[in-house]
């Protein structure tokens, strides 16, 4: 069972994170009927066309299309700018998951440690479910798989999600990024950019063409049996020690979908770096 990663760009690595929660959850075996599909996003990752569908509608392309450069430049101004991120070492969050159409609820807590360190702890229906990176080993943890070390493509997400600054140079984090066109995000217009992987693929990462907050990512996640779509909408960007960040977060994997809303954030906070190993196998 894997957690679900979200990649964005926005990765605001820590919203990209907490959406690693997600699949997991998902898979979870809670004996409820899976829900009917939320979205059709998922469906349509990757294509760099601005076609009519569920992801986004294609809007009056009048306005001049943004650089590369622009588009990452205001993101990075909009959530802070580098100045405010730099005086950063470390997160906590604590949170709540819903998935409406299993009536089940759920808590998250994410810690994070820069440079690149990251715990994701998920407790659902009594059961804890785990995921880390301590800098050189990523690993998950749940009742139905137990302790697994992440290995090949799912090590590379890892190591790219554990990124604590990684909002500040996502030019580093894809091979070629590429402005698509604009579309709509429900009712906010937001320039896309696809954003190819060194492994293969591409994410699709919507910024919002008034705020310039990473609004929607369309990302893929490896898994065992293969790769899936994952898209996540970000809301409710608060700022917090002078960085912005969305406290609610709405992923739609396949047929299921589910909200994450975090009640507390707190930076620099000291964190211990045993607390991302892998634990021992009991």
């Amino acid at each position: 069972m894997e957690i679900m990663k979200m990649r964005l760009g926005n990765r605001c690595a820590w919203a990209c994170f907490i959406g690693a929660a997600l699949g997991l959850l998902l898979a979870f075996p809670t004996g409820a009927q899976s829900p009917a599909s939320t979205s059709g996003a998922a469906a349509s990752k990757g294509s760099a066309s601005t076609t009519t569908s569920s992801v986004g509608k294609p809007t009056d392309a009048s306005a001049a299309t943004p650089t590369v450069d622009q588009v990452l430049n205001r993101y990075v101004q909009a959530i802070g700018g580098r100045a405010a991120w730099g005086k950063l070492h470390s997160r906590t969050s604590l949170g709540k998951i819903v998935v409406p159409s299993m009536n089940l609820t759920g808590t998250v807590m994410i810690h994070e440690k820069a440079p690149n360190k990251v715990l994701l702890v998920v407790i659902l229906a009594g059961q804890a479910f785990r995921q880390g990176y301590d800098g050189t080993i990523g690993w998950s943890d749940d009742p139905q798989d137990g302790m697994k070390v992440k290995t090949g493509t799912q090590l590379e997400e890892a190591q790219r999600d554990a990124d604590f600054y990684r909002p500040l140079h996502m030019e580093k984090t894809y091979t070629k990024l590429s402005v698509v066109g604009k579309e709509k995000v429900g009712e906010r217009d937001a320039w896309v950019i696809q954003a190819d992987l060194p492994e293969g693929g591409s994410d699709k990462l919507f910024f919002g063409a008034e705020s310039g907050l990473i609004l929607r990512a369309v990302s893929q996640q490896h898994t065992e049996n293969g790769v899936t779509a994952v898209a996540e909408d970000f809301k409710d960007y608060r700022e917090v020690d002078g960085v912005k960040l969305p406290f609610e977060i709405v992923q739609v994997n396949g047929n299921s979908s589910l909200t994450i809303t975090l009640d507390e954030v707190q930076h620099n906070v000291d964190l211990d770096d045993s607390e991302f190993a892998k634990p021992a196998v009991e």
